[in-house]
């Protein structure tokens, strides 16, 4: 008998592929993947074992899954948060998909945004120049307060000299992040969570790691200069753009309108 599919079949398919595409792209390079893969083998040996009627260790086996629901919740607790993190953030509040930015039919940057933009950019290429290292978070969607909390409270207007004053070595908040939000320095010296991925770049230093590890988390674009090479990087949603040129990070600012 010939196996018939239905349009909602098709689009049933589509979304379990996407949701495992998702999860996949959660857990890639952390231990939870290892661990998916354990289960997933644990399981392929419970049906070779229940097909061929091995009724002791199907049992032991039966017990083990029996409670994999709550099992699987306790161990890949901070993959569900960060799911669902993702989910709130990105998919759903993002100023991307937002009535406001579909009805802006005006490409131009506004004015306010367009001198955030180049004080940034300004920063990022001296202290590239210098081998300065820095950190910054600019926020989207996401609000930035529960991270201001571990630092220093500027609420300063964006300046280059400012960001380059902060980052200076000698300077007492140079150690941590700084996170701008709208069009003020919101604080410095903020201490992030750092990303559990195990299969990073071993020239990735905790500047690098912690801006992995925040935009995992929430909507935020994270700015990243080397203190070793110069080299500017630009992190969103986990991803890293690295080594790349002034023009090319003003490119990306003024494409986002952060």
């Amino acid at each position: 008998m010939l196996l018939k599919l239905t349009l909602f079949d098709i689009i049933d398919i589509l979304l379990v592929a996407i949701i495992l595409y998702q999860i996949y792209r959660l857990i890639r390079g952390t231990a939870a993947f290892s661990i998916s893969i354990a289960i997933l083998g644990i399981y392929l040996f419970w049906l070779i074992v229940k097909a061929l009627n091995m009724e002791l260790v199907e049992s032991l086996l039966g017990q083990v899954i029996g409670v994999g629901v709550i099992a699987l919740i306790i161990v890949f607790q901070q993959e569900i948060r960060r799911f669902l993190i993702v989910i709130g953030n990105r998919y759903i509040s993002s100023r991307r998909f937002s009535i406001e930015r579909f009805l802006d039919r005006d490409n131009k940057a506004p004015s306010g945004f367009t001198r955030k933009m180049e004080e940034i950019v300004r920063a990022a290429e001296s202290m590239s120049v210098k081998n300065t290292g820095a950190l910054i978070i600019i926020g989207r969607s996401s609000g930035l307060g529960i991270y201001a909390e571990s630092g220093e409270i500027l609420n300063a207007r964006i300046s280059a000299e400012l960001l380059e004053t902060i980052f200076f070595k000698n300077s007492p908040l140079h150690d941590g992040a700084v996170l701008i939000e709208g069009n003020l320095i919101l604080a410095a010296r903020c201490t992030l969570p750092i990303t559990d991925q195990i299969t990073l770049p071993g020239y990735f230093g905790m500047r690098h790691r912690a801006a992995i590890g925040l935009t995992e988390h929430i909507d935020a674009i994270a700015l990243v200069v080397s203190e070793e090479t110069g080299h500017i990087s630009v992190v969103d949603q986990g991803n890293v753009n690295e080594n790349i040129s002034a023009h090319q990070l003003r490119q990306i600012l003024l494409k986002e309108k952060i």
